[in-house]
């Protein structure tokens, strides 16, 4: 499996079933797309969540909730009125899933289906779980095999990468500035591998951004004089 990044904005993803799982695919895509979620009934996590984007949305709400009960037959035709980028096959019915799967790929669109796992076809994708440090993202997936075991290995990986978004930033920066400067390219690669590996740098960085700074001008003198 190789892993892609899949941006989505100003795009449609249309997730099929109302239940826990298809909340949890709508909180997952609603700050990156429009997210229509097609169920005959919603789970309350869906509901809190549409009416909370429309609370704060002045162009509409990112999750719209539309009560209906498509039959596999009548699948093509929401995907056709819908126009995803994406669509979620997240019912509980295995033929409807089945449709949604068929309807997308038929048309070239990427489809996630969630009752099953293992190999799939061209342009069905697993949607893994992330966690975020601005900029920093780290994706994790079973396969779609254990989604449990996926949110435990999340959870510890929150704790590990606390701090990586500034560390992020500041190795950026410390790269561009190494760069103008006519550091040769062995020397630049080397002083921010040093940056990010040291453990003053980090502790220097939950201090501050300025902390970080001077400990990693520390580490980098250290580099540049050899």
């Amino acid at each position: 499996m190789t892993l892609l990044y899949h941006d989505l904005a100003g795009e449609t993803v249309a997730v099929f079933g109302g239940g826990a799982v298809g909340a949890r695919k709508a909180r997952g895509f609603d700050e990156a797309a429009r997210v229509v979620v097609v169920s005959p009934e919603f789970d309350e996590r869906l509901r809190s969540l549409a009416d909370g984007c429309e609370s704060e949305s002045a162009d509409g709400p990112a999750v719209e909730l539309i009560r209906a009960a498509p039959d596999p037959e009548a699948v093509p035709d929401w995907i056709d009125r819908l126009a995803p980028a994406l669509a979620v096959a997240a019912t509980d019915d295995a033929a409807v899933n089945a449709a949604v799967e068929s309807a997308a790929l038929d048309r070239g669109l990427l489809v996630n289906r969630t009752d099953v796992s293992g190999g799939r076809d061209p342009g069905s994708v697993v949607v893994p779980a992330t966690v975020e440090d601005d900029p920093v993202t780290v994706a994790l997936s079973t396969g779609g095999t254990s989604p449990a075991l996926a949110k435990a290995l999340r959870e510890r990986i929150e704790a590990e990468i606390e701090g990586a978004g500034a560390m992020a930033a500041l190795s950026g920066e410390i790269r561009e500035e190494l760069k103008a400067a006519g550091v040769p390219p062995a020397k630049r690669r080397e002083a921010v591998r040093r940056v990010v590996r040291s453990r003053g740098v980090w502790k220097g960085l939950q201090k501050g951004r300025s902390n970080g700074r001077q400990e990693a001008d520390t580490v980098i003198e250290e580099v540049l004089d050899r």
